[in-house]
């Protein structure tokens, strides 16, 4: 129960009781809902960890393991053409519709490497793990690729928190607010480069077993 009372966010020994807590939900969560901060939790750790407040090695490993557990969970979910029961509800409809203009921002591309690559431009998880299992990716390659993925994605989010820990010199927060600020700009241009060439419509189409047109209410 230590981690349900007040945090006192300026301090460095609660963050870093609480920081192994956190990844996990939030990591996890933001495999399928981007606006979820998980790479400033994860910068945080990073940052921490150059103060010796947190394990380097642990927050990149719970990092990682909570990303690939994400990733495969969505993949799953559309692999196994089961994102059609959220179109019974409202919000559901619009959470599908979210995901498919997700996947055209991303890329159109269902390879490994778009897999492992895309996860570093922002919406880039969900949208590259909805897309394989829409165009059937075997389970196995996608899973590697989300691991190797995930494990490249932790290490280099852990690494800019430590980075901008030990050469700020700053509190963690503050630290983790600059990782934060240099990962936006090099997930923009990323981002920029990756869709540079890309449509605006879902590059792959959900098959589905009902040819009746949608009369679902609104």
């Amino acid at each position: 129960m230590r981690y349900l009372v007040p945090m006192d966010l300026g301090n460095a020994d609660t963050w870093g009781a609480a920081i192994y807590f956190w990844i996990i939900p939030i990591v996890l969560g933001d495999a399928i809902f981007p606006p979820i901060p998980s790479e400033m939790v994860v910068i945080t750790g990073g940052a921490l960890s150059a103060e010796g407040r947190a394990n380097f090695l642990l927050v990149g490993l719970l990092s990682a393991l909570a990303s690939w557990i994400g990733d495969v969970v969505v993949f799953q979910l559309f692999k196994r053409r089961l994102s059609h029961v959220l179109d019974r509800w409202r919000w559901g409809r619009k959470f599908h519709s979210g995901i498919h203009s997700a996947i055209a921002k991303a890329g159109r591309s269902t390879t490994y490497g778009a897999i492992i690559g895309v996860r570093f431009i922002p919406g880039g998880r969900l949208a590259t793990s909805a897309a394989a299992g829409i165009a059937d990716v075997t389970t196995r390659a996608f899973s590697f690729c989300a691991a190797l993925g995930a494990v490249l994605w932790a290490t280099y989010l852990v690494g800019l928190g430590y980075f901008t820990g030990s050469a700020t010199k700053l509190p963690f927060w503050a630290s983790s607010l600059i990782g934060v600020a240099v990962g936006l700009v090099i997930g923009g241009v990323v981002g920029m480069i990756v869709t540079r060439r890309r449509g605006n419509r879902s590059p792959v189409d959900e098959a589905t077993d009902d040819p009746r047109p949608d009369t679902a209410p609104t």
